[in-house]
């Protein structure tokens, strides 16, 4: 049996990301009696902020201050975590831009199964656990079995293992671990962050998105998205292969390498669900997807799933809003 479940809280200005709730939702699919521990690492007022507000879902947290960790660096931190965590752990890492920087190397200094982009977990038999990923922009489901007893560290999709509402907090210990931290020599260096810019809209502060992915096929038919948006009081965002393809401007693109998003509703029209466009989506949102293709990914996280061309379905929708209006 592997030792002792940890993950790894990612945060920003104080305020812990969705995927902390997540994880301890994946932790009990591996082991349902486990209490993972947590473990945050930053620096200053903010970093106790973040410890405070996990401390409502972990029973411990074990918490690393440290100027060298004010700005999230995989590198600094993939040292810190070899130095403090057991050979035989089982770390938990949400799967977007920081964490597909610090989970593999993380592995092979631990030694240890790592597995990238995991879509569920199938159960664990003795000390094999069963886990499922997506290959060829989730048109294949994979089944993989990993022998766990000298540790694993998995990167979790986000969205995918969803957390109920918190409520009161549980009153979870905060362990300052600090004095541990040892050594944080990196080549690595902070620079600077660069803010996303803004557009005509700023889809971060919007409670409606009408989001268009690759699906919609021509520029002509975001016409299609205007409309449907317009009868909902909503604003049209959009996936990745929009922007490159220059239909709309890089500030209404939700994902990993553009805007994060929380609204109440998330209409997604012709999108798959990569994780990376996913990786943008937080906020838990009601969630209605429209895709002619039965087995994209986006279906897994969906509150409401439409399984038709989304050029004959919007249309006939934004009609009957109309109408009910």
């Amino acid at each position: 049996m592997a030792g002792q479940v940890f993950a790894y809280i990612t945060h920003k200005a104080g305020k812990a990301d969705d995927s902390a709730q997540e994880l301890l939702v994946a932790a009990a699919k591996i082991f349902p009696d486990a209490e993972p521990t947590a473990i945050v690492a930053g620096a200053g007022s903010e970093l106790d902020a973040v410890c405070g507000e996990v401390a409502a879902w972990y029973k411990e947290i074990w918490k690393f201050d440290n100027e060298a960790l004010a700005y999230p660096n995989a590198e600094a931190i993939r040292k810190l975590l070899v130095n403090v965590l057991p050979g035989d752990a089982v770390v938990l890492i949400p799967h977007d831009t920081f964490g597909m920087d610090l989970g593999p190397g993380l592995s092979i200094k631990m030694d240890s199964v790592f597995v990238s982009d995991v879509a569920g977990i199938d159960g664990l038999e003795g000390d094999t656990l069963k886990i499922t990923r997506q290959e060829y922009s989730g048109q294949v489901s994979t089944h993989l079995s990993c022998d766990i007893s000298s540790g694993a560290v998995l990167n979790l999709r986000p969205g995918v293992f969803q957390a109920e509402e918190s409520g009161a907090g549980t009153g979870g210990q905060v362990v300052d671990k600090s004095a541990e931290i040892g050594d944080l020599t990196v080549g690595r260096r902070f620079l600077e962050v660069v803010e996303a810019e803004i557009g005509d809209v700023d889809i971060t502060k919007e409670d409606i998105l009408v989001s268009v992915g690759r699906g919609i096929e021509d520029e002509d038919n975001i016409e299609i998205a205007d409309e449907l948006a317009e009868a909902m009081g909503a604003v049209v965002s959009c996936s990745r292969p929009i922007v490159d393809a220059k239909w709309l401007e890089k500030s209404r693109q939700v994902g990993t390498s553009g805007q994060t998003v929380k609204p109440k509703v998330y209409m997604a029209l012709g999108i798959s669900g990569s994780f990376q466009h996913m990786g943008g989506l937080k906020g838990n949102p009601f969630i209605v997807a429209i895709n002619k293709n039965p087995k994209a990914p986006i279906f897994q996280v969906a509150d409401v799933g439409v399984v038709e061309d989304l050029l004959d379905f919007v249309p006939a929708l934004t009609e009957k809003i109309q109408e009910s209006k």
